[in-house]
């Protein structure tokens, strides 16, 4: 992967974590666009999603380490576990669990045969109607503050869904927030809080599986001749994707405090036709040369 490429990766993810239209189909039908046959990774798209991540870290971070400190002070006594950001960060653990469990298990499905583009073409357009279809009937009145235990466990089975690339990750959580009658604001705050964990887990735990043989001369040349991302085009696409993730995050949530979800709904069927035409052609492989 050369270093235009790495950047060209940075910016899709960038550009595409944190709006509901799915970044790892972005990145795997980019990626294969610019290399024909080569299939980025699961473990490159999960390591880069660590750049996005941070940029909700950053973003988000009065309320964060709001959320840490008190609920640390509850487990030390020092506050009740009925006060709303103590509940709120047992609600993120709790709704993290569900994608941290299928992930493991599921773990040589999520890096090979769930990636084959024809199912990422289905999960654009299908759970692009979802999310019309809940932007338009749901009553969009609930807020944060009136988050279950129930409603956790949903958002976090939803947030699951988005192991298969073309679902989403905030996708996939916002459109069961919706569906479940929670306002568009607070959808997606809750999806960008849960995904932090989530994220930074998946990343790490590639990370650490991946990039140790990259750091060996012999990695670094199985990498090469296998046409797989080095240590540093790795690190490009991280890079780029928090400065390029940060911009969008801030639009993000401006846009979707006053319009609806309309435009992602039309953009994910149209991705998903176009991908379809594209595999229909033989112009991309479906599973990337696997």
């Amino acid at each position: 992967m050369s270093f235009i490429e790495a950047v060209v990766l940075g910016l899709v993810q960038g550009l595409t974590e944190f709006l509901p239209i799915s970044s790892s189909a972005h990145v795997r039908v980019v990626g294969e666009l610019m290399n024909p046959g080569q299939d980025p990774g699961a473990a490159f798209t999960a390591i880069i999603q660590l750049g996005t991540e941070t940029a909700v870290l950053l973003y988000f971070w009065d309320d964060i380490t709001r959320i840490i400190g008190r609920w640390f002070r509850a487990l030390a006594g020092k506050l009740p576990h009925s006060d709303p950001d103590v509940r709120m960060g047992w609600l993120v653990i709790l709704g993290s669990i569900p994608i941290g469990v299928l992930g493991l298990l599921f773990e040589e499905q999520i890096d090979h045969s769930l990636r084959n583009l024809y199912i990422t073409a289905t999960m654009l357009i299908l759970f692009g109607l979802l999310l019309g279809l809940a932007d338009r009937i749901a009553p969009h009145r609930k807020e944060l503050h009136e988050l279950t235990v129930r409603d956790g466990i949903l958002f976090g089975l939803a947030q699951a869904l988005a192991l298969i690339p073309g679902v989403s990750r905030s996708g996939g959580t916002i459109t069961a927030g919706l569906l479940m009658g929670y306002s568009r604001q607070a959808a997606a705050r809750y999806a960008f809080l849960l995904a932090v964990p989530a994220v930074f887990a998946s990343g790490l735990y590639k990370a650490v599986k991946e990039v140790p043989a990259l750091l060996t001369g012999e990695g670094r040349a199985a990498a090469a001749a296998a046409g797989e991302p080095s240590l540093m085009a790795i690190l490009v696409a991280t890079v780029v994707a928090f400065g390029v993730g940060y911009a969008v995050i801030v639009w993000f949530m401006r846009i979707i405090e006053n319009r609806s979800y309309l435009m992602f709904v039309v953009y994910r069927i149209v991705a998903g036709l176009a991908l379809l035409g594209l595999l229909w052609f033989g112009l991309v492989d479906p599973l990337g040369g696997a």
